[in-house]
């Protein structure tokens, strides 16, 4: 079977930035949106880019991962030789440990599943982004490159340029230096984590990796100065779109305000480019007749009777009488009790917060995150 390129996701990190978010769910499986999970997104990319064969490569907390992108319909990757298959790692014998190493071992352990499509190219994703990026024309500028591996980049704030995997490049685009989280960055052109590697060329750094003891088998560390050590033609493809690394509670919280920006370059609405997700059976918003609703993103089965004020609620989310919700983020099922106050504040799905309970601050410099029941008066 021979597939022109075919998609990796890694999936497998715990997000431990997250806290309690992910204290039993991989990153990746975690909502946003309103009924999204994080995963839909390079998911629904790849089948808007014309990709028919998914890899989901799973590994910490992946029970629920696991059962929810096996559902390969959901992304209409479901006809005759395609799908999104689950692959989680194997037993090492040396280690005993059921465990990916690094980035690069994740893809090294599946490359009998990537031969069996014999594809010429290999998409590698992060599994962990909110974005939106059409994978067919990143491809059409590999190969206009002549390249071996290209990789999608994005200007950031040099300020914070040192928390990226920066990609220093020619005047033609090309990557001449890989600098990973540098303390005195030479540019701010960040990696995306997405990748395009000409197969035939990784799969032979792959299978030199996987014996070589020194490597800490990842592709910022060891794949890419390889393939620079090597000369190979190494390009980057600069994406100018919206792009969220929601790898913090305050950069999630943020990623959902973006929503209520009618300039927003994500529009979750967009036909043409639709986020695919699982269906909801929830019933329709109710909003009482006491209710104050101002600048705020509601999704199905919410229960408004309080006021809400440039906010975001989950499905299902609930708000009693006079109760206020403003600046926060309400994930499925959150219940803020009547006469409770929520401010600048992200609350973990299911979670309730007791009547005439004050949670977070106007004047707090980080997002709270509450995850746990917050009492309230009886």
């Amino acid at each position: 079977m021979k597939e022109e390129m075919l998609a990796m996701i890694l999936a497998g990190g715990r997000g431990s930035r997250l806290h309690d978010l992910t204290n039993k769910v991989a990153k990746p499986a975690v909502y946003y949106g309103g009924k999204y999970r994080i995963v839909d997104f390079p998911l629904s990319n790849c089948a808007n880019s014309g990709i028919d064969v998914v890899g989901v490569l799973t590994q910490y907390e992946s029970v629920l991962l696991n059962s929810y992108v096996a559902s390969s319909g959901r992304w209409g990757l479901d006809s005759k030789g395609s799908g999104v298959f689950v692959l989680t790692p194997r037993e090492k014998a040396d280690t005993g440990l059921d465990v990916y190493r690094g980035t690069a071992d994740a893809i090294s352990q599946n490359i009998d599943f990537i031969d069996t499509y014999d594809p010429e190219y290999l998409l590698v994703l992060s599994g962990d982004h909110i974005y939106k990026m059409n994978y067919d024309e990143m491809l059409d500028y590999h190969k206009a490159k002549g390249a071996e591996a290209t990789i999608a980049v994005r200007e950031v704030p040099w300020k914070e340029a040192s928390r990226f995997g920066i990609m220093n490049t020619n005047e033609e685009g090309d990557i001449v230096e890989f600098q990973e989280k540098p303390k005195e960055p030479k540019s701010n052109l960040a990696s995306m984590g997405i990748y395009i590697f000409t197969w035939k060329t990784l799969r032979k750094i792959l299978v030199a990796d996987m014996k070589n003891p020194e490597s800490t088998h990842d592709f910022g560390n060891d794949v890419i100065p390889t393939l620079l050590a090597d000369n190979k033609k190494l390009v980057a493809y600069t994406f100018a779109g919206y792009w969220k690394d929601v790898g913090t509670i305050d950069s999630l919280w943020e990623a959902n305000m973006d929503l209520l920006d009618k300039k927003n370059e994500l529009n979750l609405g967009d036909p043409a480019w639709k986020i695919y997700t699982e269906d909801s059976n929830e019933l329709p918003q109710y909003v009482g007749p006491e209710a104050n609703i101002g600048r705020a993103y509601i999704d199905q089965g919410c229960w408004i009777e309080g006021e809400v004020k440039n906010s975001v609620l989950f499905t299902g989310a609930k708000v009693e009488a006079g109760a206020k919700v403003i600046d926060s983020v309400l994930m499925p099922g959150a219940v803020v009790g009547s006469g409770a106050v929520v401010t600048r504040a992200l609350v973990a799905g299911d979670v309730r917060i007791g009547k005439n309970a004050v949670v977070g601050s106007a004047d707090s410099e980080n997002i709270e995150l509450v995850a746990k029941r917050v009492k309230g008066e009886d």
